[in-house]
């Protein structure tokens, strides 16, 4: 509690002596190094509120756009939190890449806690932040499989405190780099002291073991070097040295140029290779003694041969990343009034230079921070680039319309085609966006509310199997498919079981069957003469089994914290 900004003191004096032991053996748990928050007084609202009502997804059909035999990409409005608690129960060590770009602290209003900015003079401003990203982090780490990679871009107001929250959430030793992002391309004269031009990307795996990079492509500056004077039939090629340091016995030798020149190695160096070699080399040439063949020679490195690509490095430059004014300028060919939505847009180019880093062409991509859409976008557009088949879900709430009227018509402008607002015609990417809201249902464990959740959930069952074209739709249970040939069964009542094993067995095909129990489990006796056609899982057990680990935390916090006023 605070009041104008200042905390609220504890009255310690009105305790009792066990609540005063228990204080007292709270904060001898604690870490001592590492960071620690003020959590008790930093409570979201949410955390009351799960104590009511669990979330669960529903589609609107209406807004969903694109091409419905190609690949299914998300879109979810609500609560991070919220629509993290679901993809915890969907895609549970699903997910290959996290990218999000979170509010920053500025105290500029750019961050809102609790249904209210928070500014530069409150005293809990970081304890805030820091409790609405450890929450959230926490939950995202489970949604990457053991080689995922998350990515985070912050700037200097959180950066330091970011670092210690995610060596703590993801581990340490599993924290990959600091990627230095060049947000600006040229200073900024009008700052105070030092014009700040750079953003990080903070990245890390869920297991250092287990993840590799990609190389990333080769930039026209590395391969404008690469001539090709005599026009040697392997293509462009650049010079090198053929000497190395330090003088070696063997390494001293008589070549003779293509004019009758005599070359040695200089003093205190030796060439490179043996004597046989450099014959091979002189040979197959490979040796360049200069336009009119006299001078000393070097050797050609074909562009053909030399390794396909650059190692990643730390620092990403504007003009391979590119930068807060491109994304600006990016917004406006959607929106022409965009200069108020975001300060520092990131560009696609960015995000699709982080992208670029992963091995899979066929990865799930999630933001659950998604803003304008950008991250979408991205991988809409370097799945064309690379002939990649990587899907998207993105999530972010809808304070001030950002979902309904920024994240989802630049998505259904990318997919579909649009006239940009300079009215120059842009094609479209390829792709089928659906949209989800999150809802939500009574969390008391009572038989009818189970039922209810059950009635509620096939949205979340169809984006848990992405199948969502129906095959059979009942009142007692329901069957889809997907382009792949994956079935999915929801059956909703006991009396649904023989007609749906009927519909299996005229199907023939394997189907992933959830059945309404209000038990832990399913009877397999009532499938037994269909057993080798389904994968039966109960529901809604197995959903709220997910949701007691989530929100449990926050019944065991409620019992054991007590603040004083």
């Amino acid at each position: 509690m605070a009041i104008n900004g200042k905390p609220r003191k504890i009255d310690y004096e009105s305790w009792s002596k066990t609540e005063l032991v228990k204080e007292i053996r709270k904060l001898e748990k604690r870490k001592k190094y590492g960071l620690i928050w003020d959590e008790d007084r930093t409570k979201e609202f949410f955390e009351e509120e799960v104590q009511k009502k669990l979330p669960i997804l529903k589609e609107i059909l209406s807004k969903r756009t694109g091409n419905k035999n190609t690949q299914d990409h998300i879109l979810i409005e609500g609560d991070n939190y919220h629509t993290l608690s679901v993809l915890n129960y969907t895609h549970s060590r699903k997910i290959d890449v996290i990218y999000i770009d979170p509010p920053y602290n500025t105290g500029n209003n750019d961050f809102i806690y609790n249904d209210r900015f928070v500014d530069k003079e409150d005293v809990y401003r970081h304890s805030k932040w820091l409790s609405f990203m450890s929450k959230r982090l926490k939950l995202a780490k489970n949604l990457l499989k053991k080689d995922g990679i998350f990515f985070t871009t912050i700037d200097d107001n959180e950066y330091a405190q970011l670092k210690l929250l995610c060596d703590e959430v993801f581990g340490e030793i599993n924290y990959i780099a600091t990627i230095i992002w060049q947000k600006v391309y040229s200073p900024k004269n009008q700052s105070k002291r030092i014009s700040v031009d750079h953003e990080y990307v903070l990245a890390y795996t869920k297991n250092i073991d287990f993840v590799d990079f990609n190389l990333l492509p080769r930039t026209e500056k590395m391969n404008k070097y690469y001539k090709n004077p005599d026009n040697d039939p392997r293509g462009p090629w650049a010079s090198g040295d053929l000497v190395a340091s330090e003088e070696r016995k063997k390494g001293h030798y008589i070549i003779t140029g293509p004019k009758g020149d005599k070359f040695d190695s200089p003093d205190g160096k030796h060439w490179a290779y043996s004597e046989e070699n450099m014959k091979n080399l002189l040979l197959d040439n490979r040796l360049w003694f200069g336009k009119n063949g006299t001078a000393f020679p070097r050797i050609k490195q074909f562009l053909s041969e030399v390794q396909q690509g650059k190692k990643p490095s730390s620092i990403f430059l504007h003009e391979e990343a590119g930068h807060s004014d491109e994304g600006k300028k990016e917004l406006k060919t959607f929106f022409e009034q965009s200069e108020n939505l975001f300060s520092t847009p990131k560009p696609t180019r960015l995000i699709k230079q982080l992208l670029r880093l992963c091995m899979n062409k066929d990865a799930v991509v999630l933001d659950f921070m998604a803003g304008s859409g950008t991250t979408g976008h991205a991988v809409l557009a370097l799945n064309q680039e690379d002939k990649g088949n990587r899907r998207f879900i993105l999530c972010t709430n809808n304070e001030g319309n950002i979902c309904t009227d920024v994240c989802y018509p630049r998505l259904k402008k990318v997919i579909g085609g649009y006239v940009s607002s300079k009215k120059i015609k842009i094609e479209p990417l390829d792709g089928n966006l659906r949209y989800f809201k999150t809802d939500f249902v009574k969390s008391e464990p009572t038989d009818q509310n189970k039922k209810n959740m059950v009635e509620k959930s096939t949205e979340m069952l169809c984006l848990k199997e992405y199948c969502f074209e129906k095959v059979i739709e009942g009142k007692q249970f329901k069957i889809f498919k997907n382009n792949n040939g994956q079935y999915l069964g929801i059956i909703y009542y006991f009396d649904g079981i023989e007609p749906f094993k009927q519909e299996v067995r005229k199907l023939n095909q394997k189907i992933n069957t959830y059945v309404f129990s209000l038990s832990n489990y399913v009877d397999e006796d009532d499938f037994s003469d269909v057993d080798q056609l389904v994968n039966l899982k109960p529901i809604p057990s197995a959903i709220l089994n997910v949701y007691q680990r989530i929100f449990a935390y926050v019944q065991t916090e409620k019992l054991s914290r007590k603040i004083h006023p």
